[in-house]
């Protein structure tokens, strides 16, 4: 296929245009995407919880990356709503639906925290079914929803990384795979462990440092969000 060449905008250009009643956009140079994130957190978390890394994780992005990035938090109930958020931003052009050139040139990375992990699998399968590739999904003590597939990465993800911790009442799963390895690089499952090393969550409610104690402190764990946000970071053009 050949493609017009693209000529940047100048006077002359702009008066062309006029003289031809075109629009002016014609001769703008593309726009690379900004950077979409989108994070969902576990149980029944509001999404403005910042207690909860994930929500802290967010509001560090829109400080650090004002411009060339866009990042959400939802409800792991609101992935429906996170789906469509994510179309409407790579809607660049505002049409109301999407070209093949913005799904090729979308950069999509998904994360979330238990039920938010399994939520974040499952936006990634929504968005394969819409032919949009995603960069990265990233899953921390994953706990599948009823009706969701958490372990099974879908053909659209280049890459995933599974984090998690095998302890007490509630803990995540161990292993993902890719549907397709040819297509989708598992970056590693990779156990943490917190019995000789516990961390305090504070800010959490009783019944949860009783009962799901290291389900919590692995999502607590600081070590855990810096190399999310290296691998987010990583990601940046």
């Amino acid at each position: 296929m050949i493609y017009p060449r693209v000529f940047p905008v100048t006077a002359l250009t702009l008066t062309l245009l006029a003289s031809m009643n075109l629009p002016a956009n014609l001769a703008a140079e593309p726009q690379s995407p900004p950077l979409v994130v989108v994070g969902f957190v576990g149980g029944r978390v509001a999404h403005d919880n910042v207690v909860h890394q994930e929500v802290q994780l967010v509001n560090h992005l829109r400080q650090e990356y004002p411009v060339g990035m866009n990042a959400e938090i939802f409800e792991n109930h609101a992935g429906s709503r996170a789906h469509q958020e994510i179309l409407r931003l790579l809607d660049t052009n505002g049409d109301g639906s999407l070209s093949a050139q913005e799904k090729l040139k979308a950069r999509i990375i998904l994360y979330g925290h238990s039920w938010g992990a399994s939520e974040a699998v499952t936006t990634a399968r929504a968005l394969e079914k819409d032919g949009v590739p995603v960069l990265l999904t990233i899953q921390v003590d994953s706990v599948g929803k009823r009706g969701e597939d958490d372990q099974t990465i879908p053909r659209n993800v280049a890459e995933a990384i599974n984090l998690f911790q095998l302890d007490g009442f509630l803990h995540g799963r161990s292993q993902i795979v890719a549907a397709d390895p040819l297509r989708t690089q598992i970056l590693g499952n990779i156990q943490y462990d917190y019995k000789n090393t516990p961390l305090k969550c504070e800010g959490y409610p009783w019944f949860a440092r009783m009962f799901m104690k290291p389900h919590i402190e692995i999502e607590s764990d600081p070590r855990i969000w810096s190399r999310i946000e290296s691998l987010i970071r990583s990601k940046m053009k």
